[in-house]
């Protein structure tokens, strides 16, 4: 019975939010901290219930975090992130980047998993685990590089 309700289940690819989010493109810097969180329909527990006759089996999945990864980045990332305003005091989702994606014709592509722990409880009290399941999505950052000049007047 815990199946069945599993199967009726349908978790959304992450979606996710950054900042730096520059211009038309949502452009963030080389070098620069880049906020990254959770956004749009990713959520961080999914709840399905079926019963067959006297019997209510309730399936819970429960999401661990973000995993983020990006060709020439560095990524810290132990949660589901801090949507970014001003004002804010810190994130616990951040990337790096460490090149512009000049190279990679113009982005980035960000790979976000979110990795979900599934059980269940039953009325007839039954419980257990089932497996883990994983949704991923790919994002496409551009990731700008600012250079200066300065010039000695003397």
């Amino acid at each position: 019975m815990a199946a069945a309700a599993w199967d009726a289940v349908d978790i959304p690819v992450p979606e996710v939010g950054h900042n730096p989010s520059l211009g038309e493109g949502g452009a963030t810097l080389v070098g620069w901290y880049t906020w990254v969180w959770a956004a749009g329909d990713t959520p961080t527990q999914v709840t399905a219930t079926a019963t067959a006759g006297p019997v209510t089996a309730t399936v819970t999945a429960t999401a661990t975090g973000l995993d983020l990864s990006a060709p020439d980045a560095q990524v810290d990332c132990h949660g589901f992130g801090t949507p970014w305003n001003q004002g804010a005091e810190g994130t616990d989702c951040t990337v790096v980047f460490t090149r512009s994606s000049a190279h990679l014709g113009g982005t980035t592509p960000l790979t976000t998993s979110v990795r979900y722990e599934v059980s269940y409880t039953a009325t007839d009290g039954a419980a257990d685990t089932l497996d883990t399941v994983t949704t991923t999505s790919t994002h496409d950052i551009p990731v700008a590089e600012v250079q200066t000049l300065t010039t000695n007047p003397d």
